[in-house]
């Protein structure tokens, strides 16, 4: 079983909690560097997992955290290459993936996100299961290049696939595969907490994490490097673990509707209490039921 770090814990639920919390206790918080490969690393703050490729065609940095730690941020890419990001890829819209997107942009990096994820940058958004409001973006903090489907990058001996996952932790989540360095970016289509936050009000389902997560394993194999959305590095066989689970979970509550189960009487049957949850297993539950009910 994954352990939940202090840092992805927390990380996690300034995000769930309430935005207003959203740059508080992060004076004394550090980013932490670790190196995959020669020339690709992993940045970890308080939000969601970064990703750096560095070479001769600059920096391309994936997702940015909260806004509060965007010069932090750039402090430990600098140590990386002393010249700012060319390009910044959103893996999707909540903030604390794209809170740094208008400080970094500033400095001249061009964002890059899947077309939903713009469309949702561009309006006030609430999450309602966690009472989240996330203000529209202001317009230098949006993307500029947009996709539907697939992107390919070719910069520093790279091919960056940029891939869309069609409603799964939302409805304009992006993967980033470096093909050649045989290291993928998963957002948070897949995350190491437990239970993911599946935002349904904003497209997300469980089939579409399901298909998502085998979407992914089609491109891998065990050899591949996994920075998930939160929390630690990790292989193949972690990521097929985590799509037991959700396929588990899925057919106890499918099997509970069918046998005339109401909400309530489902979750009171608890199906995810044997696994892991950084956040209310009722609340998974729920959004679970109604994906499928939907």
């Amino acid at each position: 079983m994954q352990r939940i770090s202090f840092t992805v814990l927390t990380g996690l639920l300034s995000f769930v909690i309430s935005s207003s919390t959203i740059g508080q206790n992060m004076d004394s918080l550090k980013i932490k560097t670790t190196p995959i490969s020669a020339n690709i690393f992993m940045l970890e703050g308080q939000g969601g997992n970064m990703a750096a490729i560095n070479g001769k065609d600059g920096l391309v940095l994936i997702d940015d955290e909260y806004a509060p730690l965007s010069e932090k941020i750039k402090t430990a890419l600098h140590a990386i290459n002393s010249k700012p990001a060319r390009f910044l890829i959103n893996t999707h819209f909540h903030i604390d993936h794209t809170g740094g997107n208008k400080n970094f942009a500033g400095d001249g990096a061009i964002i890059v996100a899947q077309e939903n994820s713009r469309r949702r940058m561009t309006i006030d958004q609430f999450i309602t299961a966690f009472k989240i409001a996330q203000k529209a973006s202001d317009p230098d903090a949006l993307p500029k290049i947009t996709f539907t489907d697939s992107l390919r990058l070719y910069l520093n001996n790279e091919t960056l696939q940029v891939i869309h996952i069609k409603n799964a932790h939302t409805d304009g989540d992006a993967i980033i595969f470096f093909k050649e360095s045989n290291v993928l970016h998963a957002g948070d289509v897949f995350v190491r907490y437990g239970l993911p936050l599946i935002d349904q009000e904003h497209g997300g389902s469980i089939d579409g994490m399901i298909n998502g997560v085998k979407q992914i394993l089609l491109l891998i194999n065990e050899h591949t490097v996994i920075i998930p959305g939160h929390g630690g590095l990790a292989k193949m066989k972690d990521l097929q673990d985590y799509l037991q689970m959700l396929e588990t979970i899925r057919s106890r509550i499918v099997k509970l509707m069918n046998g005339g189960k109401t909400l309530k009487e489902v979750i009171a049957a608890k199906p995810v209490d044997d696994f892991p949850a950084a956040f209310l297993r009722e609340v998974f539950v729920e959004t679970v039921y109604n994906s499928l009910k939907k």
